[in-house]
């Protein structure tokens, strides 16, 4: 679990988040969401240690990020699984060298015992067969695959997606959505995912924080954001002819139900 108390983050006058306090849970997808320019970019930044917070504290699982050691925050630093905007996998490696650069940093791992795990993880995200294939020879889905088990192969307690499904078109981003809640309930991660993308908000939104201005406007599940009268939700999440239209029906059908219950 990831615990952030009253962050505040500014970048020379302009104060990007504004005190902002959340709970990612453990075996959850919590999602980040929020239009352009709200923060949201910022706060993952800053929940990953890039970003040091002017105010405020980050815990993970009840260790207060400012007050480690730097051995202590090099630890954390090996917990912590990243799925990368564009996957930023390693053109002149293959699949099988891409996901075992974590285990080659960061543990003493023999050459077998590397191999062995990067062959369980390939086959848990369905890549059997892609050991010897270079990046420039697969698909954007499956190089989406690939970074997941870059970014689980160390056995991470955080896992950390920047528009996971950015470039995929919807059926893919529907399997990659799937696979991130799966993996996420079977390592047991705190996992938090940056995302624009509102099929991921309704299909795996199991704790959803909408960011406004760098204002925490909102918080709830991917039931609760169907039926709130937030309007800034609103606007957000019903932008497009579909979404509307999925309101109207919801809207219909509770109107229906409460027109039967007078």
């Amino acid at each position: 679990m990831i615990e952030i108390k009253n962050i505040e983050k500014s970048f020379g006058d302009t104060t990007v988040l504004k005190g902002i306090s959340a709970t990612f849970e453990t075996g959850k997808t919590n999602l980040i969401i929020g239009r352009s320019g709200s923060g949201k970019t910022v706060m993952l930044k800053t929940l990953l240690g890039i970003h040091q917070p002017d105010k405020g504290n980050i815990s993970y699982d009840g260790r207060i990020y400012s007050e480690l050691t730097p051995d202590d925050k090099r630890m954390l630093r090996t917990e912590i699984g990243m799925v990368f905007q564009g996957s930023a996998l390693f053109d002149s490696m293959t699949v099988e060298e891409n996901v075992a650069f974590p285990l080659r940093m960061f543990t003493s791992k023999r050459r077998s015992e590397i191999r062995e795990h990067v062959n369980r993880v390939l086959d848990r995200v369905n890549l059997q067969d892609a050991n010897k294939r270079y990046p420039a020879e697969i698909s954007g889905g499956m190089q989406k695959r690939v970074a997941i088990a870059r970014a689980i192969v160390n056995n991470p307690k955080y896992l950390f997606c920047d528009e996971p499904n950015s470039g995929l078109d919807p059926e893919t981003s529907i399997v990659i959505d799937k696979l991130i809640h799966e993996i996420t309930v079977e390592y047991n991660m705190t996992t938090v995912i940056n995302t624009h993308d509102m099929n991921s908000v309704l299909q795996i939104g199991e704790n959803i924080l909408f960011l406004k201005n760098g204002i925490k406007e909102w918080e709830g599940d991917k039931e609760e954001i169907l039926e709130t009268r937030n309007k800034s939700i609103v606007e957000f999440v019903y932008s497009s002819d579909l979404f509307k239209k999925v309101r109207e029906n919801l809207l219909a059908e509770e109107e229906e139900e409460n027109n039967k219950k007078a």
